[in-house]
C-alpha cells in the first residue's frame, strides 16, 4: 500500500476531508496510516484555502483501534519521526523499543494533531475503539451517528487505558472508571450525555450535519480560529491534562513490562483475535 491508499485527502469549499482507508480491517491504524495521517494534517495546515478539517473513516466503521494483528502490521518498520525527539525503535529491545515507538506513533502523534491550528471535526460512525478513541479525542468536535459506539477494552490486557489518556477530561472521572473497569461499549447517546461527543444524528444525516457545521466554522477568520483553539487547549492543559497523560504513560509502560515478565508478551497474551472475541461478546 502507498500512503494514498491508507488515507485519502480532498478539499472542497474550504474543508479538507481526511479519510482513513483500511475498511477491510475496520480502519485499524498501523504506522503507515499514522504517518499518512500526519502528512494529510500537514498538507491541510499549509493550505491557505483550507479553513476546517474533517476526519472520517471509510467503510462500516470509523476506527477499530491500533493494528495488533493484520498482515499490514508494521511494528518493525522505521519511519521519518516527527512527533518526539528520540531515537528510532527499530533494533531496540524490551521497554526501550516500546517506549520509543509508542512515544512517537501513539502519544506523540495525537498530541501533535491536537495542536493543528485549524478546527478538526471527527465524523464518527460504527466502531470507535481504543486507538480510534485517540484519533477522535485529538479532534475539536466529535459528531457521531446513532450507530456509533465507543470503548477502551485494553484493561483486559492489564494496561490502564490507551496511550493518549484523555478519559478524565473527555468525560467525568467516575464515568472514565466505569468505561475502563468494565470495558463496556458506550453508545452514542451515552457518550453525548457525558459530553464526549458534540452531537448525535441519524446515520443518514451524518454527512450533511458535518458539512453544515464545517461550513459555518469556515466563515470565521482563520487566525481567530487558530487562537481560539490554542486558548481552549491551553486551558485544558492548565487543568492538568498534559501532565496527567505523562504520568499515565509511565503506568502504561509499567503494565507492558509486567506483561512481558509474567505473560506471553507485552500485551498480556491477548492478540487481535482474542480482543475481537471480547468485543463481539458485547454485540
Amino acid at each position: 500500500m502507498s500512503e494514498e491508499d491508507v488515507v485519502t485527502y480532498e478539499v472542497e469549499d474550504q474543508v479538507a476531508r481526511i479519510t482513513l482507508n483500511r475498511p477491510e480491517y475496520r480502519n485499524a491504524q498501523n504506522s503507515q496510516m499514522t504517518y499518512a495521517l500526519d502528512a494529510a494534517f500537514q498538507r491541510a495546515t499549509d493550505d491557505a484555502a483550507v479553513k476546517v478539517i474533517v476526519l472520517a473513516g471509510n467503510g462500516k466503521h470509523f476506527c477499530a483501534g491500533h493494528d495488533i494483528g493484520t498482515p499490514g502490521r508494521d511494528v518493525d518498520r522505521s519511519f521519518d519521526r516527527k512527533a518526539v525527539l528520540w531515537w528510532d525503535h527499530v533494533d531496540k529491545e524490551g521497554g526501550d523499543q516500546r517506549f520509543a515507538r509508542e512515544s512517537e506513533v501513539y502519544l506523540g502523534m495525537c498530541r501533535r494533531w491536537r495542536e493543528v491550528p485549524k478546527p478538526v471535526i471527527a465524523k464518527v460512525h460504527g466502531a470507535c475503539i481504543a486507538g480510534g478513541l485517540m484519533l477522535a479525542w485529538a479532534c475539536d468536535f466529535i459528531v457521531a451517528s446513532d450507530d456509533a459506539f465507543f470503548s477502551d477494552p485494553v484493561v483486559r490486557m492489564g494496561i490502564p487505558g490507551v496511550e493518549y489518556f484523555a478519559h478524565p477530561w473527555v468525560m467525568n472521572p467516575r464515568a472514565a472508571k466505569e468505561f475502563l473497569f468494565t470495558g463496556d461499549r458506550f453508545d452514542a447517546q451515552r457518550a453525548l450525555s457525558l459530553g464526549m461527543v458534540n452531537q448525535v444524528v441519524p446515520v443518514e444525516d451524518l454527512e450533511d450535519t458535518v458539512t453544515a457545521i464545517a461550513g459555518r466554522i469556515a466563515q470565521m477568520p482563520r487566525f481567530g480560529l487558530a487562537l481560539t483553539k490554542k486558548a481552549v487547549n491551553q486551558a485544558e492543559d492548565a487543568q492538568g491534562m498534559r501532565t496527567g497523560m505523562d504520568s499515565v504513560f509511565g503506568l502504561h509502560h509499567f503494565a507492558h513490562a509486567h506483561n512481558a515478565e509474567t505473560a506471553d508478551d507485552s500485551l498480556g497474551g491477548l492478540d487481535a483475535k482474542a480482543m475481537a472475541r471480547g468485543n463481539r461478546e458485547q454485540e
